[in-house]
């Protein structure tokens, strides 16, 4: 970008020149969210504001961002929010950025919980939650849950507890540290409903993910061994063990991996109900299952 320039929307328009020569998706869209991050403000401002001059330090700053996306950093993690449930959430490079899809998950975790009733309280536990943004939604729609969220990640720990106390559910969330199951062993709590967005990338996919995902995403949140259903098929072994007669597991996959899963959680003979849901762009994205009452 040229050292000089004299407004707000001569900027945008040499920067989402350039961010297209860069091949950045939505380089304009991109330009100006990076513009009004810079500049504390929103991207109707900048309209209103094209005319106006901006100063040397906010050109300056606004320069590194858009290296920084040119190089493949996701905008999310420049930006440091995501919205995700109608809420903004922090993320930053210890998290996943969470997807429109796995909104799925909280619409189908809630239909179950309503269908629960409110004559108790509702034990939701969520497995690997990174931001928090799916253990948070759900507890800020389900009153008088208690929720808890476990991540093998200290760092991504430390984000979900803030996005909790940046959208009042702190109280109602434990997060636990720990692999999976791991800290509920030999302990004494059931849940009716077990909710997880487990890493599902396999060997194949991993080399063809694009350069933001793969290089600036943590792998541990999204690699999910040789065939990529290695943690999944760990959780369909084990969740039975901690739920309640008759509670509900919600798996978010890969659609192609969907019926694999079905296999294994019918053929276990802990599951009836196995059934998989399409996404918004009708491509099965969750598989759910409710436990036999009689499963021993």
């Amino acid at each position: 970008m040229p050292s000089k320039v004299r407004s707000i929307g001569e900027l945008v328009r040499i920067s989402s020149d350039y961010l297209k020569e860069k091949g950045v998706e939505s380089p304009r869209l991109t330009a100006e969210v990076l513009l009004a991050h810079q500049l504390s403000t929103d991207r109707v401002s900048l309209y209103l504001n094209f005319d106006n001059p901006i100063s040397d330090y906010d050109l300056s700053g606004y320069r590194g961002l858009v290296v920084r996306r040119a190089k493949g950093e996701p905008l999310q993690y420049i930006t440091g929010v995501r919205e995700f449930w109608s809420l903004d959430f922090i993320v930053n490079h210890n998290v996943l950025i969470p997807r429109p899809e796995t909104e799925l998950l909280v619409e189908q975790t809630l239909a179950a919980a309503k269908g629960l009733g409110a004559s108790k309280e509702i034990k939701i536990l969520e497995l690997g939650t990174g931001s928090g943004a799916v253990a948070v939604s759900i507890a800020r729609e389900v009153p008088g849950c208690r929720v808890w969220a476990t991540d093998i990640s200290k760092g991504a720990l430390e984000v979900a507890r803030e996005n909790a106390l940046r959208h009042g559910v702190a109280d109602n969330i434990t997060f636990v540290e720990g692999d999976l199951f791991e800290p509920f062993r030999g302990g004494s709590i059931y849940f009716d409903l077990i909710v997880s967005n487990p890493p599902y990338v396999s060997d194949e996919e991993w080399k063809d993910l694009p350069v933001e995902i793969k290089f600036h995403e943590p792998k541990v949140a999204l690699y999910g061994g040789t065939d990529g259903i290695q943690l999944i098929d760990l959780i369909v072994k084990e969740a039975h063990e901690l739920m309640h007669p008759d509670g509900r597991l919600f798996l978010e996959m890969a659609p192609h991996q969907t019926q694999k899963v079905m296999y294994l959680m019918g053929s276990s003979g802990a599951y009836g109900d196995v059934v998989r849901i399409r996404d918004y762009a009708q491509r099965f994205r969750i598989v759910k299952a409710r436990k036999r009452k009689t499963y021993a």
